[in-house]
């Protein structure tokens, strides 16, 4: 046998430091999985921010006193304000046949805190479209 065995004296059988080396692992592992979910947090948020934003947009520009320049200044606007200015954009708006107005947002999906790829989230959000007659 070994001095490097695991008998009661040999080197495999002291365990000084291990305690520091497990809390580090695990410590990373729990940090990491924390920041994870923060992230995805985060990135909902930001969706639901642009959705409504859009929503809110498309509802503004189908009213009948409204033009959808404004409507897309609106959603522009609330998006500007909630989460910064690189997600508002590509912000436009459109009258569909069926008498509704869209609006359509294409913003960065955040992926490391508020940074992320341009243009890979769209929102679309519809309205009825008013009309004085």
């Amino acid at each position: 046998m070994s001095p490097a065995s695991d008998a009661p004296g040999g080197i495999l059988a002291d365990e000084d430091g291990s305690a520091v080396v497990e809390f580090v692992l695990v410590g990373l592992l729990l940090t990491a999985l924390t920041l994870g979910v923060l992230q995805l947090g985060l990135a909902a948020y930001v969706r639901n921010v642009v959705h409504d934003a859009a929503f809110a947009g498309a509802h503004h520009a189908g009213l009948a006193d409204t033009t959808l320049a404004e409507g897309v200044d609106r959603a522009r606007e609330l998006i500007r304000r909630a989460v910064g200015e690189a997600y508002a954009t590509d912000v436009a708006a459109a009258e569909r046949p069926d008498a509704t107005v869209e609006v359509v947002v294409r913003a960065p999906l955040p992926i490391v805190g508020l940074w992320g790829v341009g243009g890979t989230m769209e929102v679309r959000a519809h309205a009825p479209a008013e009309s004085l007659d």
